[in-house]
């Protein structure tokens, strides 16, 4: 039996290219501030992204009781219905912050999906080492990761020496995990969710190019 489909928030672009089904991650919802900064940028470069809360956040937004997120499984199928609820007149991508987008990276096998994109991915939990990157060994589809150099979920130096077929690495300078760089870089993290849409916008040009 489908899952109740939460609201969609669209933002539109001028000159469409693409649509990005964009998730958020495990403590804030589609409306976070990153999340609006995130798909403002991308929308300037011609990208709809279409932004939705998973059930459990949706729950604590309509009644302020928080709880953790479900098992993977239950989060991979509320994806999966926002994909196959999304109309087929642009090609679609799919993407997340966090948690949003180890999900999406789960759908890759999905007909529908061109590519995916995290930004911010959770190799491991701060401090752990378990990492959550089997799957990537066996991705049906392209890979493409924003993530700051700093992310305590998975740093440059940690990543140095892995490598994967069908995964793209772009680092952001200095960035923590929700892309905020130290004062002393002299950068903004306004400046870094740039870059990653700069890098996500340019990904999707080479994808939709190839495919002519």
């Amino acid at each position: 039996m489908p899952l109740p489909l939460t609201k969609v928030l669209i933002n539109t672009a001028a000159a469409v290219k693409a649509r990005l089904l964009l998730a958020h991650g495990a403590g804030a919802g589609a409306d976070s501030c990153f999340m609006q900064q995130l798909a403002q940028q991308l929308a300037e470069r011609n990208i709809e992204v279409w932004r939705f809360n998973f059930a459990y956040m949706q729950r604590f937004i309509d009644t302020g009781k928080r709880s953790l997120p479900p098992k993977m499984p239950l989060l991979q199928t509320e994806f999966s219905q926002q994909i196959n609820n999304s109309p087929a007149d642009l090609p679609l991508f799919v993407g997340g912050k966090s948690m949003g987008g180890r999900v999406a990276s789960m759908l890759s096998q999905h007909s529908n999906v061109k590519a995916v994109f995290a930004f911010g991915y959770p190799f491991h939990a701060p401090k752990k080492l378990n990492w959550r990157t089997e799957h990537f060994a066996t991705l049906a589809s392209l890979l493409f990761i924003a993530q700051g150099e700093r992310d305590s979920f998975g740093t440059r130096d940690e990543l140095a020496a892995m490598q994967w077929s069908d995964v793209t690495m772009h680092w952001l300078t200095d960035g923590d995990h929700d892309f905020k760089p130290r004062v002393k870089s002299g950068l903004t993290q306004q400046q870094l969710i740039a870059a990653a849409a700069q890098f996500c916008s340019r990904s999707i040009d080479e994808i939709l190019l190839a495919a002519k």
